[in-house]
């Protein structure tokens, strides 16, 4: 018996996993950065230094593993209960869903028979599909894997983790907090950009937002270590 050709990811399905791996790295830059930074104010050992971020790394990595794989089963769990519901909707009053989707595009400014036309022809051809899309913005079938995304995490986090715990460790002692600063803002630039235009939203204000919390996260950590040295 044949096995069954596996299905290839959607656009937004790869966009999703690629999003998981943005955030999971922006988190390990932004997580580690501070619990490395804070430690510096306090202490000038470098072995406690490096210590604490590789502690941050590997509670970060699993938090952000396990927090994607239930956050994405979460949204399915949410996703499948809606077409539930659409479906007993269509059974139950399906020229109230037909005449739900036929106002929403007049109301986009379709000229009426047109919208008419588009309706007649995609409830006739998936009515199911057509009325999910067009009440919860998602399309049916089109979930995110959590493994996927998880794993996606359970990388990145390190990845990015790594270049604030190298900072923290390789820099001279007079250079290493400012150095790692610097760092850290090039990074989050990066990651606030990617993630910008993967949420399609502004640019600018995305990777400013960004680099502007990732420099109070690490203020705010050395101003209390300092606190304590």
């Amino acid at each position: 018996m044949m096995k069954k050709a596996k299905k290839p990811a959607t656009l937004a399905q790869r966009i999703n996993v690629l999003r998981a791996s943005v955030m999971g790295a922006n988190d390990g830059i932004l997580s580690v950065a501070g619990i490395v930074v804070g430690v510096a104010g306090a202490a000038t050992s470098s072995y406690a230094i490096f210590i604490s971020g590789i502690a941050g790394m590997i509670a970060g990595t699993v938090s952000m593993a396990m927090g994607e794989y239930v956050s994405v089963n979460t949204q399915k769990d949410a996703q499948r209960k809606a077409i539930e519901t659409q479906t007993v909707a269509l059974d139950e009053d399906y020229e109230g869903e037909y005449g739900f989707v036929r106002d929403k595009y007049l109301a986009s400014g379709i000229q009426p028979e047109l919208a008419e036309q588009a309706t007649k022809e995609m409830m006739t051809e998936d009515a199911l599909k057509t009325t999910v899309r067009e009440r919860f913005g998602f399309n049916v079938g089109e979930y995110t894997n959590p493994f996927s995304a998880a794993i996606a995490s359970m990388i990145s986090f390190p990845t990015g983790s790594i270049l604030p715990l190298v900072s923290i460790s390789l820099l001279p002692k007079n250079w290493r907090i400012i150095g790692t600063f610097l760092a850290v803002v090039v990074a989050l630039s990066i990651t606030g950009y990617v993630a910008a235009v993967l949420g399609n939203a502004n640019r600018r204000n995305g990777t400013a937002r960004n680099v502007i919390a990732g420099i109070l996260t690490m203020l705010v950590t050395y101003g209390i270590g300092r606190l304590f040295a």
